[in-house]
Parts: C-alpha cells; structure tokens; sequence
C-alpha cells in the first residue's frame, strides 16, 4: 500500500520530526513517499537516506502562487497512492486537492499538530487556512490531532468532531535514555561543574515558545539559586537574535545563559539537564518535553497544550505567560535537591515508555491506514 506524505515543509519542527520518526520505525508493509511543498530543509536528508523517495514543489510560504500549486496535479498521477497523509494545514489542503488527479480517490487524513488559544495571531493566510479547513472537514476519512486540547479547540472552531483520532507524539527509548557518560562529556564542553543546577529549554525561537519570558523567569530563580545555569537550544537561539540578546541584558543574567543555536546531538545536550523547560504559551505535544523526560530528566512546563498531561506527576506546572510561576515551578525542582529530581527522572522516563512509546505510536498509525484503507474497499 503507498502512502503519499503531503507535509508543508521539511524544515525542523515537530511535525516534520514525527514524520521522520514515524518512517524510520515503519513496519515496511507499506511504501512511503513524501511530498514537500517547500524543500527538503534538514529533515529531508534523513528521510532520503531511509530510502524514502522526496518529491519538492518548491512553494514559498509567504508569497503562494496558486498556479505552482498545479504541480502537485501530475505529481499525485505518477505517485498513484492508496492513501493520502496530509501535514499541517498547507500540507492536508493540499493533500486534498492532490485527489483531483486521480480517477480512483484515495481516502486523505489530515494531520492538524498545533493548538489555538488566539488566531488572530496567526499568519493571515494560516489563519484563512484554518478557517477554511474548518469547512472542509467533511472531507477527510480522519483528522488525525497528536493532542486532545488541539481537538477541542479546532471543533469549536467548526471541525467536524466524528473525524476524530489522537495520536499522540512517539519516542525512541533506546536512543533517548539516561546516559552518565553524555552527561558528563556534554557539561565538560558547556564549562558547567557538577554542583551547577543546569536549566534546559529545547525550542526554535518563534514567540509562542516564549523565550523572553523564560529570560525572565531565570533571572527570577538565579535570586535564590544563584548556582543555576541556562541553555537555551534550538533554530534561530542566538546572540543575534534581537530579543535574546536584550532579555538576557534586561534579566543581567550575562553569562549565566548558555544560547547554543541549533543542534543534532538532542540525547546527548538532554543528559547534560537537571531540569527541562518549556515556556511557550501555545503547544500541541511538546517534542522536546517528552526527549527530555525519556532522558530521565524531570520538568517544569507550562499548562498548554497536553503538557500538563504528559508530565504529570514527574514534574510541575505553571500557567503560561507567568514567568514568577514558572520560577517558582523550577525552583521548587532545584530545591528537592539532586537525588529528589533522580526519582522525578525516572519515574519521568517510565511514562515515555509506558505511554508514548515510538513502537506504539507508529502502530497506531499502521493500523489507522489499514482500517481506513479496508473501509473504503480500495484495490
């Protein structure tokens, strides 16, 4: 069975990793093809080198042409798919629109990876785009969400609500584990000692990620913990990046704050945490909360998104946008001391493998598009 993946784009990002991750743990029973409408960006390579044929439209995000958008046409011919995976809300649209080539109709999921707590400030076109799936959603065989509080928001936003499946965000527990050595070797080339409590917050600076404000909660903590340390990694973390640069000046955390741009060695940079953060103010299902906890590091997060859930007892939580209660979430982690946050970390890392296990989440996947594809009797 060919599965055609139409995802927006395969610059780093948590869609663009689960889609990674879920070809990399495929089964083989059915044939990948991915189509981006942007280009391969970082993700790309590693899916080619599974094998993995990529097809690239070349479409810009900011300046669409409606015309280049035909392309996908003739593409979705020479592909021939028994099933269409949209990502994103670009990609599912088109994912959509990509049936209109074929004379047989596959059935198409969407794919919907983000919450909604305030559209207006979503890109314009996003924003058109959501509005519009919203009265398109008749017309895939399912929406596939990886968090239930995106669920809720986009069908009071009109989705229909019997397209429903969640499916939650996958981890490999066999690459992501606690690791002495890593730990040791990665805070050798941070300069951090072994008594320094070290804070990690793993996100591309974008403003929903809220990085200001975790500037502003550090400077909070290093009040009553002046032994902590904070890395912030991720694309676009950077001294150039304007507002970080200002927010660790305003915050006079100087050299307190490690910025460290992005990375490929995630496992390694997690072992080198004490305590993982999320700040951001709008999640689905944060990717680099569940690497963390896999790592045996426990957390501090805001509640947004299926945050709160997948933490649980394994750490604490603080409403977004309140940086005061975000310290006092990771003060209270520096506080327990180092044997306390060792029994967060692994009970942390016991629900990645209880509950969002890479295996699991790929099989749920396998057996939604079997289902779908026996329902609609394709041949």
């Amino acid at each position: 069975m060919r599965v055609m993946h139409v995802i927006t784009g395969l610059s780093t990002g948590g869609a663009e990793t689960m889609l990674l991750k879920l070809l990399s743990a495929a089964s083989g029973n059915m044939d990948h093809v991915v189509v981006s409408l942007g280009d391969k960006g970082t993700i790309g390579p590693p899916i080619a080198a599974l094998g993995v044929p990529i097809h690239c439209l070349g479409l810009k995000r900011n300046a669409p042409n409606p015309f280049s958008a035909l392309s996908m046409l003739p593409l979705a011919r020479r592909i021939d798919p028994k099933l269409i995976q949209g990502w994103m809300y670009h990609g599912n649209l088109m994912a959509s629109m990509a049936t209109l080539a074929l004379r047989q109709k596959p059935p198409v999921l969407w794919n919907i990876r983000q919450t909604i707590y305030d559209l207006c400030r979503e890109r314009w076109l996003t924003a058109k785009l959501i509005r519009l799936g919203a009265r398109l959603s008749s017309g895939p065989a399912a929406i596939i969400y990886n968090s239930k509080t995106s669920a809720t928001q986009h069908e009071e936003l009109g989705y229909r609500a019997d397209k429903r499946v969640v499916i939650p965000n996958g981890f490999d527990c066999q690459v992501l584990r606690p690791d002495e050595a890593a730990r040791r070797a990665a805070r050798a080339e941070l300069g951090i000692t072994d008594d320094t409590v070290l804070v990690g917050l793993v996100a591309r600076y974008h403003p929903m990620k809220d990085h200001v404000g975790f500037l502003k909660a550090a400077a909070i903590v290093v009040r009553f913990h002046p032994q902590a340390r904070f890395v912030l990694a991720g694309a676009g973390v950077s001294s150039t990046q304007p507002e970080l640069a200002e927010g660790i000046q305003q915050n006079e955390l100087g050299d307190r704050v490690i910025l460290l741009g992005e990375r490929s060695d995630i496992p390694r940079l997690n072992n080198a945490f004490d305590i993982g953060c999320s700040a951001s103010w709008s999640e689905a299902f944060s990717n680099s909360i569940g690497e963390a906890m896999a790592c045996g590091v426990p957390c501090a997060v805001t509640d947004v998104g299926d945050s709160a859930y997948i933490v649980a007892d394994s750490g604490f939580v603080a409403p977004p946008r309140a940086p005061e209660a975000l310290a006092n979430a990771i003060g209270r982690l520096i506080e327990i001391g180092r044997s306390g946050r060792q029994q967060l970390g692994a009970k942390a890392r016991q629900r990645i493998e209880t509950e969002f296990s890479l295996s699991s989440i790929v099989q749920n996947y396998e057996n939604l598009y079997a289902t779908i594809c026996e329902s609609n009797a394709l041949p």
